[in-house]
């Protein structure tokens, strides 16, 4: 098993620069299934933070009334049907209460999620997809997550379990559900097979409501943008996933300066974050 501990300059090679050639549809589109009726605030965090990580266009899939939220923090997605580079779905979505998923979404979803076979980020609500989708597909599990989706598979492993050695559990569940895991936490981990990514320790002001989804955000914009790298080799997923969780703890260092943090202060951050790892 080799693992590599992710650094700045590993995080530079996973930021697509756009050309004076590009426009915004050649710069990536990432496609958007997150917030519900229960969690709505899971939606204009994901957008949010997608459009200040750097893509081409964002297409947000859902209800009228989370379209409009979404629309007031950030006018410039796009909330009608259409092409995508890649998929983020689940974030603010919880499975189980079908009453936080509108009809529209309840049938949409795996229609949307198989008719464009790009690369996909399982989050949240949607991790119970993990290994049923053919495109390369990542999912962003914390400890407890993982031991409630490992246990639908038959494999029984507390959270504490988990927590105890999220190196081996992060290769395990990648290995068994034939899909790249980041397995998140103070110290996350991320997972193609045999191939490890160790990211640096995080501040703990990043544990705060919120805080995975601006993450889901930023991994699901560079997904969007290394598409084309992507289907060429599944392995650069997992070097996508590791800058996403590189910059999200960049970002949440800059905002907080040693004091507390909110999630929208972390995604206010990422431009400069970005900025500083490109120098």
């Amino acid at each position: 098993m080799s693992v590599v501990k992710w650094k700045a300059k590993d995080a530079a090679r996973c930021i697509i620069i756009p050309s004076e050639l590009d426009h915004k549809y050649s710069r990536g589109t990432l496609g958007v299934i997150t917030g519900s009726a229960q969690y709505p605030g899971a939606a204009v965090l994901t957008t949010s933070a997608a459009t200040a990580t750097g893509l081409g266009a964002l297409r947000f899939h859902s209800n009228s009334g989370l379209a409009h939220l979404v629309l007031h923090q950030t006018p410039e997605a796009l909330v009608q049907p259409g092409p995508v580079t890649a998929w983020l779905a689940g974030s603010g979505i919880n499975a189980k209460k079908y009453s936080d998923i509108t009809t529209w979404l309840r049938h949409r979803w795996l229609v949307l999620l198989n008719r464009q076979s790009v690369p996909t980020l399982l989050d949240a609500g949607a991790l119970y997809l993990a290994g049923s989708l053919e495109q390369p597909t990542l999912i962003t599990p914390h400890s407890g997550e993982l031991s409630k989706l490992l246990a639908q598979r038959g494999v029984i492993a507390s959270a504490e379990l988990i927590e105890s050695n999220p190196r081996e559990w992060a290769v395990k569940a990648s290995e068994l559900l034939a899909v790249t895991v980041l397995l998140k936490g103070s110290k996350t981990f991320v997972a193609q097979d045999q191939y490890v990514i160790e990211l640096p320790v995080a501040t703990p002001w990043l544990a705060t409501a919120g805080s995975g989804d601006v993450l889901a955000g930023i991994i699901g914009a560079l997904i969007a943008t290394n598409y084309i790298e992507i289907l060429n080799d599944v392995k650069r997923l997992a070097e996508v996933a590791a800058t996403g969780a590189f910059i999200h703890n960049r970002a949440a260092l800059i905002a907080s300066d040693g004091a507390p943090i909110s999630a929208s202060m972390i995604i206010a951050a990422i431009p400069k974050a970005i900025g500083k790892i490109l120098t």
